[in-house]
């Protein structure tokens, strides 16, 4: 195949384009930014778990308290009405023996309740505790989301707005080549990822391996507008000067 060396020239800037918006590319699939966005809402959606977890624990202990009270309620309730029949002074010695011995099971009733509604009331306020630090974390942590996720979305942004001028000067691009050439050069990129590339010295800028003196004999013999291929890789071998 033969291409003014203007084209070729055109070859070469469109494999550089297209490795920019490759590294574009995986620069969006594995942004840093992206990654930092994804730990802070980890940390923001950990610790609305904690949350929903000390909250449920609160609502179960509230029940607790009530229930503690509700039968401590009962067992006084119980202690007056056996108090006043005492002191009524209308019961006899076998009744009397029996409402004091229920009351002092009673008194020690009421006696264990109390240090059970005490304990749990003491594990309530630790609960609490850790909820009201876990809100003030809270708001720091929804904080950080937000600010990851404005860089992030910032980032993106940048991305695309330089993938799309990197695109534009693509098309560019592809519109001046000859359509044969345009082909060529796809067909190779698709089969290897890359469609050409310099000819460094000895070496395919492509496959980066180095061609023997005979198949270096032949490209330097081979007119100026011969479309040269790399023998291991066939990618385009550009024979333009730079670094």
């Amino acid at each position: 195949m033969k291409a003014e060396l203007a084209q070729q020239r055109s070859l070469l800037e469109l494999a550089e384009l297209d490795a920019e918006l490759a590294r574009l590319a995986h620069r969006a699939a594995n942004l840093v930014e992206q990654q930092e966005y994804d730990t802070a809402l980890g940390e923001q959606r950990a610790s609305a778990d904690r949350l929903a977890a000390l909250a449920i624990a609160i609502e179960d202990i509230d029940g607790q308290v009530a229930r503690f009270e509700s039968e401590i309620d009962g067992v006084r309730q119980r202690e007056d009405r056996d108090r006043k029949l005492l002191d009524s002074g209308t019961v006899n010695p076998k009744q009397l023996e029996e409402l004091q011995h229920e009351l002092d099971t009673l008194e020690r009733r009421q006696a264990s309740l109390e240090d059970s509604l005490l304990e749990v009331m003491e594990r309530r306020e630790q609960l609490a505790a850790e909820q009201s630090d876990e809100q003030a974390k809270g708001g720091g942590l929804q904080a950080n989301l937000t600010t990851a996720g404005h860089n992030r979305d910032e980032a993106l942004s940048d991305i695309e707005r330089m993938r799309g001028q990197r695109q534009a000067q693509r098309d560019a691009i592809v519109a001046g080549l000859d359509p044969g050439l345009a082909t060529l050069y796809e067909r190779q990129r698709t089969t290897s990822g890359v469609g050409a590339a310099r000819l460094l010295g000895r070496r395919c800028g492509a496959c980066r391996i180095e061609l023997d003196r005979g198949e270096l004999a032949r490209i330097s013999a081979a007119p100026e507008d011969e479309v040269i291929r790399c023998p291991e890789c066939q990618a385009v071998l550009l024979r333009i000067g730079g670094a």
